[in-house]
């Protein structure tokens, strides 16, 4: 009997994604039909948007998020298929106006992901100190 084969365990990803705020959403052309869906995680590499109508592998879009930080315009390719759940998708250009947003962005993003870490971690600790914080409310000042 031969060894069964193992996936690896690696990410075939070359960037990090970093989960993105509520308010991160993206206008998007695929096969001609238009969408707005919620940006569920970004990297200087590509997204993944949440979305209901799946779209087949190796297909091109054309993206368009406008942000605080500035309107993003980028063409990308489906690289991933969640059917029901959403698309992740690789940046294959992006307007060169465009990238400074686009860092600017990724700064952001990071930025509050390490914030929602960190508050997350507090209030773990907080939890074995007040058991309260544990039961989901937080004791109210007079």
């Amino acid at each position: 009997m031969s060894p069964s084969p193992q996936t690896p365990s690696y990410s075939r990803r070359h960037t990090s994604r970093v989960e993105t705020p509520d308010g991160v959403w993206v206008y998007w052309r695929c096969n001609g039909i238009d969408d707005v869906s919620r940006v569920r995680d970004l990297g200087v590499g590509g997204l993944y948007v949440a979305t209901q109508s799946p779209r087949p592998l190796g297909i091109k879009a054309k993206l368009d998020l406008l942000v605080q930080e500035g309107q993003i315009r980028a063409e990308a390719v489906v690289r991933h298929v969640e059917p029901g759940r959403g698309l992740g998708m690789q940046f294959t250009a992006v307007a060169e106006l465009d990238c400074a947003h686009l860092a600017a962005l990724m700064t952001r993003v990071r930025s509050l992901s390490r914030s929602r870490a960190n508050c997350k971690r507090s209030i773990g600790r907080g939890t074995q100190i007040f058991p309260e914080l544990a039961k989901g409310y937080l004791p109210q000042k007079p």
